[in-house]
């Protein structure tokens, strides 16, 4: 399925939806919003983590976006990963607002690429993270939540419409850990009139609960609305294999954005180890198949300038 919400170039001229622009080249994602939060003082410490900015000062998120952008981004994803009602209830913002807040996440998205004033095509995802951000917990990296496939449904649905509504250039269902929560949300974007990239973290050959990634991949390659698939939030060595298998699987374009390889410390709140993240890589992965790369946790705008100047960027 290819979107219908094509963004607009500077001049005010329609260009070529989301999908046709990732079948047509290689396109670069950014990086961490998270820590390039932190790099401009922002304490996300709390279970909202860089949504709660949302509520706080979202112009602090415009300028995030815009950093990536003036780095060479093609596509940044919106701070929505965290977002839920169910996250908002608890820090006492009630329903209504919660879904203006999520629209918010797109618009600031949105704005950062007005600023910009780029030459270039410049596109919006919509982050809808998994079941387990919500729980801020690590969760995320283990899935298997003893839920099932309705009630992760159920979870997701909600804010998948409120997101489309906002009108995104793609959603982008990251950091799944396992295949029942890949059907949930393959499920819940049925009919909303946006397309979706469909992203797992993974350890090795595995999705993170343990199931081959041919197993995973497979899911989505029936699915009309995901025009791509791939890997996030894990470490760069498990990137090239990765991207073959869903290459190879689905025959769809990959998406890649792996994290710096440092580990995330759930209970301590903090990164352990030393970025392993090298641009170098890229030139790998996109031999593999990428055709949408960039970075996650702990990469900056300094690396994804260096992608965006690669003799294989756009």
């Amino acid at each position: 399925m290819t979107s219908d919400f094509a963004d607009d170039s500077p001049d005010g001229a329609c260009v070529r939806s989301f999908a046709d622009a990732l079948a047509a080249g290689p396109l670069v994602l950014d990086g961490g919003l998270s820590n390039q939060l932190e790099a401009a003082g922002h304490d996300l410490g709390d279970a909202l983590w860089s949504a709660r900015l949302l509520a706080d000062d979202p112009e602090a998120i415009t300028r995030a976006h815009l950093a990536y952008f003036e780095a060479g981004a093609d596509v940044v994803i919106t701070s929505s990963y965290q977002a839920t009602f169910e996250g908002f209830a608890r820090h006492g913002i009630g329903r209504e607002r919660a879904g203006e807040l999520l629209a918010l996440s797109v618009e600031s998205a949105r704005e950062a690429a007005r600023r910009a004033h780029a030459s270039r095509p410049l596109w919006v995802a919509a982050s809808a993270g998994p079941y387990g951000a919500m729980l801020a917990d690590g969760s995320e990296y283990r899935g298997r939540y003893g839920l099932d496939v309705a009630e992760l449904e159920r979870f997701h649905r909600p804010r998948l419409e409120v997101l489309a509504a906002a009108r995104p250039d793609v959603l982008a269902l990251e950091t799944v850990p396992d295949t029942d929560e890949a059907v949930a949300l393959l499920r819940a974007v049925r009919g909303l009139g946006v397309p979706a990239w469909l992203s797992y973290t993974v350890d090795g050959d595995r999705t993170r609960a343990g199931q081959p990634l041919e197993e995973a991949f497979a899911l989505a390659a029936e699915a009309e609305e995901v025009v791509a698939v791939g890997v996030n939030c894990c470490a760069p060595g498990d990137v090239s294999g990765a991207v073959r298998t869903a290459a190879r699987v689905t025959g769809k374009p990959v998406v890649a954005y792996p994290n710096s390889g440092e580990v995330w410390d759930a209970r301590a709140r903090a990164w352990r180890g030393r970025s392993l993240f090298a641009p170098r890589l890229v030139r790998e992965w996109r031999a593999a198949g990428a055709r949408l790369v960039g970075g996650c946790c702990r990469v900056g705008p300094d690396a994804i300038r260096s992608i965006a100047s690669g003799p294989s960027s756009s």
